[in-house]
């Protein structure tokens, strides 16, 4: 597989990947970039990977929970196919702000916290998988999927007090 085949079969996955982590459209639109342009200049090494994918992947992680550039994700709105098994809310208005606050304890959340729910809850990924993409043991991954979902929950009870 070259280079080009690569990035035109698998960029709007990683796109897509990256609005989670980001939060922001653009934002993993600029992220997805420079982890392109670094695995085209070591597309030998990540070709040779048993898996390219899941390699390329992990190299835009890191590249996430270590960016240093300005302010990531201030504020998004999801957007998904509609569930049929939930009744459709009256009030549109509440639904996004709702989306919104999501967005903001999500926001605080740390970096490689927030990587950790993505991957689990997003990519439906197992414990071992996404500890080999942050490069941590599955324990790491486990107990910062229980600090992150405890920080929801404290900041959820806060907000319905």
């Amino acid at each position: 597989m070259t280079y080009e085949e690569f990035a035109d079969t698998r960029l709007a996955p990683l796109l897509r990947y990256a609005v989670m982590l980001t939060g922001d459209p653009h934002q993993a639109q600029d992220l997805v970039q420079e982890t392109m342009v670094r695995v085209q200049l070591n597309w030998r090494r990540v070709a040779r990977a048993d898996s390219p994918e899941r390699y390329v992947r992990r190299m835009l992680t890191n590249q996430y929970v270590d960016w240093r550039r300005g302010s990531w994700m201030r504020r998004v709105l999801l957007r998904g196919e509609p569930d049929e098994a939930l009744v459709a809310p009256v009030d549109h208005a509440q639904s996004a702000v709702d989306r919104d606050q999501i967005w903001s304890w999500l926001s605080r959340l740390p970096r490689r916290q927030r990587a950790t729910l993505v991957l689990r809850y997003y990519e439906d990924l197992p414990d071992a998988e996404i500890a080999d993409i942050l490069g941590c043991a599955v324990g790491t991954v486990r107990s910062s999927i229980s600090r992150a979902l405890a920080t929801l929950r404290a900041e959820y009870v806060e907000a319905c007090s």
